[in-house]
């Protein structure tokens, strides 16, 4: 049995912890600045860095790293440890202040979009106390920003702080035109659901693609899938109950409020999903649970896949960013009330979140742009590429009636019978969910939905704050200067209602219909990562940046060419592995079995000329034709991948380049290559089956 209260946030330097092992006055600094964002005295820094050290000693540690978040899009740590030699050639363990709040790193080996050349490669890393320091694996990790030596934010911590700075004093400057005064900070909440594929490691390692991709380059759809819908929180496995029992305890241990656990839709499909906490925290903590998760898979003999698409014919695997914003005396910006109708101050949040998101569909589109997630977004198992908003019948009839000048009464919580006299009634929610919708209202706070399952969540929460940040800031200079708040604020309601409906849509999000009015709406639909991510350094962004102070403009077109560069390298190192598995192992198992039926046919027909070979005949006919095709474009694509070397050095060219000549061809191999795999013995084909790794794990 685990006691969970014992064991929660045993291994992180917690509020508890700096209590007991600090005294009084460098205890409320550092709640000051944790909880108000002052700066932090040298002095106090020496104070923590030494309770530190010995809370992190006595738990068995003997180093220390700053662990930070290039633009990499995973976490990044160098372990230095306490030691410190002295006279007699012994040694002591320290750790000072200086060493807690700045390290050092290369910067010019991490994505840095020309900002660093390669000799210049000093860069930074800075301690960020507002997200707790952690123990594991014998090293102290300290969460740390991470930036250039001449200032410029290589990091996604950074931003996404500077983008929490933001909303709070905008927010704030709204509150108190509502006569809140004891407000002082307003805080973006998030909870981020993971989903993620489990199979045997040993399938795993017989799959070249999987080891060097994340996803099938090959695979033929298994006999069963999930036609029969039979997986979602369906019974779970032992073996997957072993591991998300594990995995549990080890995030409690870390201080991550994981919450819930169930299967996924498609086999083998599984998510997370924890309590909502400060947007920093939470991503951090979403960064160690996919690195955990991967850990303990492999304790457990399995493989943990968190590519948006491993597994083509079935549901691919995302993240919801459920996105809301409380103050520091408790209360929730984004819960409508019992009569949200009348709730002036709940309607203005509202209308800054609509307005914002109609305006940088842009933004939020490119902040969940990947290559990988491409193959899932638009698909009957995610939101489509083009943004909108659900609000639900209720909160649209209230914007519908704002804008009509109608009175509208909403109906509240209507209760439902279940028809069975043992069983109580209960009251149903105001609204429907709608999975179909990319940025959806569902309750409290907005689900943006659209997130891929390997990504940092930083990136779209940085978009979030700033763009709504930006909205409050114009709402305030408005209101601040009118005569009559109330009036304006109704009359700024209502404007901003009816000049951003159209991104309010509570229908099927994956009709044809529904493309053909969006494009009537004027809405975006950015359906590739290119297509998104040229709108990064569009004139408006750039500006939208700037006046925010969350990044320069050299900083803007450096994430523009990351992004673009990453793209790029990931279909490269597909298109490469592919064209690997096709000659070394497909073409070579496929040559092997169309020989051994020829020499079948041609040993019967020895015999006697009387024995019917017709369908050995048709097979061998077609699988000549299609080993013949599949040379072709394997030839194709190797070529096409070495024109790439020649397209210079423009980051949006190269990966319109790899989409159109690259990708393309891709699948055209694929598909040669997966009905090959259909007709063909299984005892031939060089790799495990859809089937067998779907079904892998019993």
């Amino acid at each position: 049995m685990i006691d969970v209260p014992s064991i929660f946030g045993i291994d992180v330097f917690n509020e508890q912890v700096m209590k007991e092992r600090l005294d009084k006055e460098t205890y409320s600094a550092l709640k000051a600045t944790i909880k108000n964002g002052e700066s932090l005295d040298i002095k106090v820094a020496n104070c923590v860095a030494e309770a530190m050290k010995n809370w992190a000693i006595e738990k068995g540690c003997t180093h220390y790293t700053h662990w930070f978040q290039p633009m990499t899009g995973i976490t990044a740590e160098k372990h230095d440890s306490f030691l410190t030699p002295i006279d007699n050639g012994k040694v002591i363990m320290e750790f000072s202040g200086k060493e807690l709040t700045k390290g050092e790193s290369d910067a010019s080996s991490f994505p840095n979009g020309g900002i660093r050349a390669t000799f210049e490669a000093r860069g930074y890393t800075a301690w960020d106390p507002t997200s707790y320091a952690f123990i594991k694996e014998g090293s102290l990790y300290i969460p740390t920003a991470f930036m250039s030596y001449t200032g410029e934010v290589l990091d996604k911590k950074t931003p996404l702080l500077r983008s929490m700075d933001r909303i709070s004093v905008e927010s704030v400057r709204i509150l108190k035109l509502f006569g809140k005064n004891d407000v002082t900070r307003v805080t973006a909440n998030v909870g981020a659901e993971q989903e993620y594929f489990l199979i045997d490691r040993k399938m795993y390692d017989k799959r070249k693609d999987l080891k060097y991709t994340g996803r099938t380059l090959f695979g033929a759809r298994a006999t069963k899938g999930q036609e029969l819908e039979d997986h979602y929180f369906g019974a779970i496995k032992n073996r997957v109950s072993a591991f998300m029992k594990e995995l549990d305890e080890q995030l409690w241990k870390l201080g991550i409020y994981s919450k819930t656990k169930h299967n996924e839709v498609a086999p083998a499909q599984h998510e997370l999903a924890p309590i909502f906490t400060t947007t920093n925290i939470a991503t951090d903590q979403n960064q160690l649970t996919m690195e955990t998760m991967k850990t303990i898979a492999r304790k457990h003999g399995m493989s943990c896949l968190l590519h948006e698409k491993p597994f083509a014919d079935v549901n691919g695997s995302g993240k919801h960013n459920n996105w809301s914003l409380s103050t520091n005396t408790g209360e929730n910006l984004l819960k409508p009330g019992k009569k949200p109708e009348e709730n002036q101050q709940f309607l203005l949040f509202l209308a800054a979140v609509v307005k914002a998101v109609d305006e940088h569909q842009d933004l939020l589109r490119l902040s969940v742009a990947t290559a990988g997630n491409d193959h899932r977004l638009g698909a009957n198992e995610a939101p489509p590429a083009i943004i909108s908003m659900y609000l639900g019948d209720d909160l649209e009839a209230i914007v519908d009636a704002i804008i009509k000048h109608e009175d509208y009464e909403s109906h509240g919580r209507v209760l439902l019978s279940t028809g069975v006299e043992s069983m109580p009634d209960f009251k149903k929610d105001t609204s429907d969910r709608n999975r179909t919708s990319p940025f959806a209202f569902t309750g409290n706070k907005f689900e943006f939905r659209s997130l891929g399952s390997s990504i940092s969540i930083s990136c779209p929460n940085i978009m979030l704050n700033t763009i709504v940040a930006d909205t409050l800031s114009q709402f305030a200079d408005i209101l601040e200067n009118a005569d009559n708040f109330n009036s304006a604020c109704r009359s700024l309601i209502r404007k901003t209602f009816r000049e951003h409906k159209r991104i309010i849509f509570n229908g099927d999000g994956y009709t044809d219909e529904w493309i053909a009015e969006a494009q009537k709406r004027g809405l975006l639909n950015l359906k590739n990562t290119p297509d998104a991510l040229k709108h990064y350094i569009d004139k408006k962004n750039i500006e939208l940046f700037e006046r925010n102070h969350i990044y320069g403009e050299t900083e803007v077109r450096a994430r523009y060419e990351i992004l673009l560069s990453n793209y790029s390298k990931v279909i490269a190192i597909e298109a490469q592995t592919m064209i690997n598995m096709a000659k070394k192992d497909i073409f070579p198992a496929v040559s092997k079995f169309t020989g051994e039926l020829a020499q079948t046919i041609l040993s019967k027909k020895a015999v006697s000329t009387a024995i019917l070979v017709d369908e050995e005949e048709k097979l061998l006919e077609k699988m000549s034709k299609l080993l013949s095709q599949f040379a072709k474009l394997t030839d194709k694509l190797d070529k096409n991948l070495s024109n790439a070397k020649n397209l210079g050095n423009d980051p949006l060219k190269k990966a319109q380049y790899y989409r159109d000549d690259v990708l393309c061809v891709m699948n055209e191999l694929r598909a040669v290559g997966d009905e090959m795999e259909t007709d063909m013995s299984t005892e031939y084909w060089p790799y495990p089956s859809y089937g067998d790794m779907l079904y892998s794990v019993q």
